[in-house]
């Protein structure tokens, strides 16, 4: 009887590990629990070499032995499994190559609401040589005292907000979203279905800005309600609307997006990660290096925030900024260079 329970336990053990390492085989990546499981690989690697500790103390009890060993085995392929994927969206690169005059760096920071003081957002937009930010949970007021600061340190920015609940007054500052933009890359207007909500994620707003002479990317700010459970729904309904903005054509998408490579299969298209936009930093080497929660190690955390970028811009560089100037969230800089300039 004994045996027979163990064999059970371990094909119930194998079966929750390949969900855990592959979800989207078995399309429950959005579906909870198994979405909030799967954000942090790489605590899923530690988890599964805890359980393969335990499974070698268990193997000094004689007749635990063999199962013993099977839990050992399915654990090292859990771990091998998710370093493997790992391995291949990197673990981490703090360095950025050098900025020419086409360049485009890219800052995403959800803020948490007035924890990042407006100083600190200046000094690391000045320090990175930023041209577009993505500020979730940030206050037009705070955008304006940024674009002071840029502006008298010679790198001039236009300031665009999105409030989903201007009629109330000292509302949470998760309603508002701000993007800066380089006055180089010409005048952005906001569309009218992100600041009257006839078209934006459902919770929490983003924030669509347009070049109003229609040169240069379109430039996407966004921001994704949490997936907690009583919010898939809305979080499914969330990445759906984002992925549905970038289409053809030239885009960039920036900001919070609650959500993982993992969580976005199927809903890319013509080899994009989200729409045909694809993730900056699953691809130069930092997809595994997480920005929340920012107490946690880097490695340790879940990769959530995300710069994309359309097929007219190639992927050079990112990093993740380990301080995170009193957020719960890291800050991720990402360098996009014009698709043509170079393989």
């Amino acid at each position: 009887m004994l045996r027979v329970f163990g064999i059970l336990i371990s094909v119930l053990f194998a079966i929750a590990t390949a969900v855990l390492v592959w979800p989207q085989f078995f399309k429950v990546e959005t579906t909870f629990p198994i979405a909030q499981i799967v954000a942090s690989r790489s605590l899923l690697i530690v988890a599964f070499l805890v359980i393969a500790v335990l499974a070698v103390l268990l193997m000094f009890a004689r007749p635990l032995r063999g199962f013993a060993a099977s839990i050992l085995i399915i654990a090292l392929l859990g771990a091998g499994a998710n370093g493997a994927v790992g391995a291949l969206r990197g673990f981490g690169s703090d360095t950025l190559p050098q900025k020419s005059d086409a360049s485009v760096r890219v800052l995403t920071w959800n803020t948490a609401g007035a924890a990042v003081s407006a100083e600190k957002i200046a000094g690391v937009i000045d320090e990175q040589q930023v041209d577009i930010v993505a500020l979730p949970e940030t206050s037009e007021e705070v955008g304006e005292q940024i674009a002071i600061m840029m502006r008298e340190a010679g790198n001039p920015m236009w300031v665009h907000h999105v409030n989903i609940r201007p009629d109330v007054e000292n509302g949470p500052q998760a309603w508002q979203t701000t993007i800066l933009i380089a006055a180089d890359l010409g005048e952005y207007s906001v569309i009218e279905s992100s600041t009257d909500g006839s078209s934006n994620t459902g919770s929490v707003p983003s924030a669509v800005a347009m070049p109003v002479d229609g040169t240069g990317p379109t430039i996407v700010a966004v921001h994704a309600v949490a997936p907690r459970a009583a919010a898939m729904e809305r979080w499914r309904s969330d990445l759906a609307w984002i992925a549905d903005q970038c289409p053809d054509g030239d885009f960039i998408l920036a900001g919070d997006f609650n959500a993982t490579v993992d969580h976005m299969a199927g809903l890319g298209m013509g080899g994009g990660t989200m729409g045909r936009c694809r993730d900056v930093a699953s691809n130069t080497g930092n997809g595994m290096v997480g920005t929340w929660p920012a107490e946690l190690p880097r490695l340790l955390g879940a990769p959530i925030d995300h710069v994309m970028a359309s097929a007219n811009w190639r992927a050079s560089g990112s990093v993740v900024l380990e301080d995170s100037g009193g957020s719960d969230h890291r800050a991720l800089v990402a360098q996009l260079e014009p698709a043509e300039s170079g393989p």
